[in-house]
Parts: structure tokens; sequence; C-alpha cells
């Protein structure tokens, strides 16, 4: 966990720092630390699995337009210094410390540790040596036992990283003590150290650790080679300046006379206290491996001087500085010097840098840059250089030297740039969670997609089968309509038609007897009135409620209209069940029972018939037995479609005795019944 004054760090507004980072892309500052370190807890305080969809895909175009704009990792190479590399132990619990003399009590907003890097194999870079838990303290002589002003563990998953760690802070210190308590394993052998690159110190852009004494832990092992105590705080850092925006500017580089001491001089504008000197190597990574030496057309001493007068009649030496060996120099030669007011700078070359690979060896000197400070501000920016030095090439023009472009683009302040390459790691951590998480809501959608496209077919086939089925059963609705419709004119009219054709012989027979023909007319009009009243009832035989009210009476008057002459004989059982049936079942059951009579007055040649019907509240049985010819198990054709339509079994019986049974059975359903 990060702590800020003892206190768990919290930042809010996040989003407009981000916003004033990149509006202010080349002067970061104080508000670019504490976003660059949180800004992955500042998300996760949501987590991603609850965030909304846009909101990811909007994160994802957030950290790639801003990855756009942040400088890159452009690894060093060739020789130079390392860094520290504490005593090794053989156990990971063991306390290895790094303290930093600031000389006096200075503001502190920030501290940036450089981690010491390993070239891994399959191209890959990662950290060796970089502590598991480990605090930073800062004090002073009023508060010599100091404030922790960080604390991490392996619960912070600082690793793996080869970005520098950027701890933002608000303290007054006079000393800063890297402290680590559980270390890590180095590469080579598995035995644990504590091996760091660079430690910075900021007040505001000033690096208050540079070139400042260091006191260690460790003093088992000799220091040596490139790994020393005070390459902690010389200002190499494992990185090459890639602010990845900007033009490109090419070094400037020249040979010149043995016996010659060249000198570089830069007009300021005006007179400013200058406290800081920067010089910028000449750019070497363009080839791979690097064709030159890190320390190329750096002379071996060289002096810096600053004066008001352009004459330099009133110089003052700034700073004096040797080369002594490639651990000497790196990409940026960062000279704090003695405060002094000047408006000129001059840079004379006392012993100069010779390749050797040229023949025949001459004298080179070159820069990529020179950055003047004061106050934490390039006052040498895109100022006038005067030198009598003149490059073979005109590319590398002497003016290139105050720029503010190296070979990749803009230079950046350390810090900024230091504060980017943080940012970028972050953001590159975050992303892929990001885009796993939206690849994870992207293939759970393809379901739900794939899913609602079985659903719709599923529901389409649904529905057609539905249309299908209902137009089936229309047109069976419709057929036994048409059945019923042709069922009832035969079995109602028809048999009407046949019982006046009787009644009208009958009369014929009896017009000597005034009574019995005037009795036989009249049965004749009712009959006809009846026919009359059937056909209009005929389209809708719902209605037929107003025609067959009772069951057993008309079944006694049929009987007696058809079949006056037979002697016939009726017997019902349970009366009040037929009295049950909806209108439209005891229709079809009367016009059964009366088709059977009319087969047996046209067909049968009988003399007599009886008719006995049983029901129960669930069947109803009916059995038409005559005495005539019989129908050997031929059963017409009108009496299997009424009793279709009933949805009854029938089955016809020739007893030995002869003559003809007509057995009916229904199971009496639900939808049969009316309402009690």
């Amino acid at each position: 966990m990060l702590f800020f004054v003892n206190q768990k760090l919290k930042i809010g507004g996040l989003p407009d720092k981000i916003n004033e980072m990149k509006s202010n892309r080349f002067n970061l500052t104080i508000a670019l630390p504490a976003v660059m370190y949180l800004a992955l807890t500042a998300a996760a305080e949501t987590p991603l699995n609850e965030q909304p969809l846009r909101h990811l895909e909007e994160r994802i175009e957030e950290i790639d337009s801003e990855l756009e704009e942040l400088a890159t990792f452009s690894m060093r190479s060739g020789l130079g210094a390392l860094g520290y590399r504490s005593d090794a132990h053989p156990s990971s619990n063991q306390t290895e410390w790094i303290q930093i003399e600031l000389g006096k009590e200075t503001p502190v907003d920030q501290i940036v540790i450089v981690p010491s890097i390993l070239r891994g194999p399959k191209a890959r870079f990662n950290t060796d040596g970089f502590p598991v838990n480990f605090q930073i303290t800062a004090g002073s002589d009023q508060n010599p036992g100091g404030t922790v002003i960080a604390a991490f563990d392996q619960d912070d998953q600082l690793l793996p990283r080869t970005a520098p760690l950027v701890i933002p802070c608000a303290t007054t210190a006079s000393w800063v003590r890297v402290e680590a308590s559980i270390l890590s394993p180095r590469n080579f052998d598995g035995q644990y150290n504590l091996e760091l690159a660079e430690i910075m110190v900021f007040n505001g852009q000033e690096n208050v650790a540079l070139k400042k004494p260091v006191s260690i832990s460790s003093h088992r092992n000799p220091e040596g080679g490139a790994r020393k105590r005070e390459f902690l705080v010389d200002g190499f850092v494992p990185y090459l300046m890639d602010a990845a925006q900007g033009r490109q500017s090419l070094a400037f580089t020249c040979t010149y006379p043995q016996q010659d001491q060249p000198v570089i001089a830069i007009d300021l504008g005006a007179v400013c206290p200058v406290d800081l000197i920067h010089l910028h190597s000449v750019d070497l990574s363009d080839t791979i491996p690097q064709s030159t030496p890190s320390d190329f057309g750096i002379p071996r001493r060289f002096l810096i001087e600053g004066a008001t007068q352009p004459d330099f009649s009133d110089a003052r030496p700034l700073i004096e500085h040797r080369i002594h060996s490639f651990f000497d120099a790196g990409p940026i030669l960062m000279l704090p010097v003695q405060k002094t007011a000047c408006r000129y700078i001059r840079l004379t070359a006392l012993e100069p840098y010779i390749y050797i690979l040229e023949s025949p060896a001459k004298p080179r000197i070159g820069f990529a840059e020179i950055e003047v400070f004061s106050n934490g501000r390039n006052v040498a920016l895109n100022k006038k250089i005067y030198s009598e030095l003149k490059s073979e090439t005109s590319v590398r023009s002497i003016t290139s030297l105050t720029d503010g472009h190296n070979l990749y683009g803009h230079i950046l302040s350390i810090r900024g740039w230091l504060n980017q390459l943080a940012r970028r790691h972050d953001l590159e951590t975050e992303r892929p969670l990001v885009v796993t998480e939206l690849r994870l809501r992207y293939a759970r959608q393809k379901t739900n997609l794939r899913l609602m496209i079985w659903l719709a077919t599923l529901l389409a086939a649904g529905i057609g089968f539905t249309i299908l089925i209902d137009r089936m059963l229309r047109m069976r609705q419709i057929t036994k309509i048409r059945d019923r419709f042709a069922a009832d004119l035969h079995d109602e009219l028809g048999a009407n038609l046949h019982t006046i054709g009787l009644l009208s012989d009958l009369a014929e027979e009896s017009k000597d007897s005034p009574d019995e023909l005037s009795m036989f007319h009249q049965r004749i009009r009712t009959l006809t009135e009846r026919t009359g009243t059937a056909m209009r009832h005929c389209a809708d035989l719902l209605e037929a409620d107003g025609l067959y009210t009772s069951l057993s009476d008309d079944m006694q008057r049929a009987a007696g209209r058809i079949l006056a002459t037979f002697d016939h004989d009726i017997a019902i059982e349970g009366k009040e069940y037929l009295a049950h049936l909806k209108p439209q079942t005891r229709t079809d059951l009367f016009l059964f029972y009366k088709e059977c009579l009319i087969n047996i007055s046209r067909h049968s040649g009988a003399t007599q018939f009886s008719s006995f019907v049983t029901a129960t509240p669930t069947e109803i049985h009916l059995a038409v037995r005559d005495n005539g010819s019989g129908l050997h198990g031929n059963i017409p054709s009108s009496l299997k479609r009424r009793a279709r339509l009933l949805g009854a079994k029938m089955k016809l019986e020739s007893p030995a005795e002869g003559g003809t049974v007509i057995h009916l059975t229904l199971r009496v359903r639900w939808n049969q019944r009316s309402h009690l």
C-alpha cells in the first residue's frame, strides 16, 4: 500500500489530472506522480467485471490515446555504470538499506526509484534484485527517526516492471532512506540482494539527490566496476530519452586540430542564476550494435564558465569535469553547479577525445544538446550559440545543440520523462486486463446473440407451426361444419320429408274417414311447420336448444310419426343426465336416433322395433332393435357420419333370431355437459 504522510494516499479528480498532463505534455510536474502510481488503484475501485461495457470501451480508447503521447521505453546499450548492488544472502529475509544525504533540509515532493534492468531470454527485459518488501523514510536533524513516506509489499504487485517507480510525497528532509526487509533473488545465481540503478529525489524539477553522498548497509563485498554506491545518484538511467513526439534532430559532431582547445559559447539572452547543466551525449542507438563508444565526442576534460560580459572578461568557472572511464559518461551528463548569475556560458575542451577507430585518429567533439538550467527551467533553449567548429555535414548543424530535440524528438524534463515512463507502465499493465474483460463480454454477447437467434428461429417456427395448426383446425372445423350441415339436411329435413310422404299416403287411404283424414292433415301441417323451423336452425344447430328441449319426448314423437304403424317400445333410464347434455350433443344424439328410424322404415321391412337408452354421468348407451331383414354388417354412411360428429362408438349386431341391433356408446366429456 502507498502511504502519504503516514496516511493511505487518496487522490480526487483523477481524470482532471490526466487531462492536465495531456495539455502540458512536456512540462509534467507534481500532478503526474500521483496519477501515475494510483491510476490503476483508482480505476480498480470499481472491479472491471462490474463496469458497464461502454465504460470499458471508452477506457481502452483513453489508454490508447494517452499511450500515443507518452515517452516510450528505449533501452541503453554499450558500456556504462549500472547502479548499486548490495551483499548477497542465502535467504530473502534480510535487511539492506541505502541512505542519501541531501546536505540540508529541503522540500521533497517526489521520489523516483529506477530498477536495475536485466536482459532476459526472448528479447524480454525485467528487473533484477528489486526488493519485495521495502519502505522509504525521510528525516532530518529535527526528525532523526524519520517519517515513513511509502511502504510496499508483494500485494502491491510492483513486479514485473522495467519502469521507474514514482512515489509522490510532501515533506521536508535532509536525508532519504530506502530500506528493504525482504529481498528478491538475483538471476544468475539465485542469491538474494538489493539492486537499484538510480534514486532521484525531486523538489519541483530539481533532483536534489544528484551527486550527493550515499551510505549503505553492505560492507562485505568490495564495490567496483559498474556497480558503486555513487552510481545511484550519478543521473545515469538505463533508458534513452524517447519522447515519441516532435521532430528529429541529429547531434552535432566535428573534428579539430590536435593543438586546439575548441570553445562552444551560448548567449542566454539575459542574466539568470544558473545551477545545473545537462550535456546530452551523441545519440548512438541508430545502429545495432552501436558502432561507437558511449562517451563518443565528450572531451576527456572540459571547463564550463559563466559570465555576464560577451567577451568573458568576468568569467567565473562553474565546473571542471574529467572523464576517467566510460562509467563517467552516459546519455545525459548531469552537472550540478554552484548557483551563479550568468548570461553567457562557455564550454572549453581542455583535453580532447580521440576517436582511435579513425585513421588517422583525430580529436573529436560532439553533443546532442546542451541544457542550462535556472530554477528548473532550460534557459538555453533556442538561444544563440557561437563556435568556430564546423561539422563535416550540413545536417549536423551546431544550432542543434539548443533546439530542444534529440534523435527521437522532444527533449523532456528528467522528472517529466521518468513520470511518463512510469505512467506508460501503469497503462500497459491495465490495458490487457481491460482487453481480457472486453473479450469476455464480447464472447458473452456473442453467445447471447446466438441464443437469441436460436430463440427467434424457434419462435418463428413456433408461430409458423401455430398458424399451420390453426389453419388445419379451421379447415377441420369447416369440414366438420360441412359434414354436420349435410348430415342435418339429410337426417332432419330428409326424415321430415319422408314422414310427410308417409302421412300423405295414410291420408289418402283415410279419405273416406273425415276424422282420420283431418288428423293426418293436422300432423302433416305440424310437421311442415317443424320442418321450416329446422330449416332456419340448420345453419347453426347451436341454437337447436329450441328444437329438442326434451330428448325422451322428442324420441317418442319421432317414433310415432316415422313408424306410426309399427309396434314399438321405448325405455329411457337416467333422464336427469340427458337433461344436462349441451344442446348440440342432445341434437346430434336425437338425429342419430331419428336416422335409425328412417333406415328401419325404408330398408328393413320390419314390423316392430324397440329402443333403449341408458344414461349415467359419464356415458350414454343407445340400442335400437328391429325384426327386419338385417343390414348384414353394412352400416349406413349417414349413421357413421352422425356417430363421428358425436365422437361416439357404434357397432352393428345381427342376432340369431333375426333383425338388427344398432349400439351407440358415447363417453360424455366435460365440454358435452351444460352447466348445472
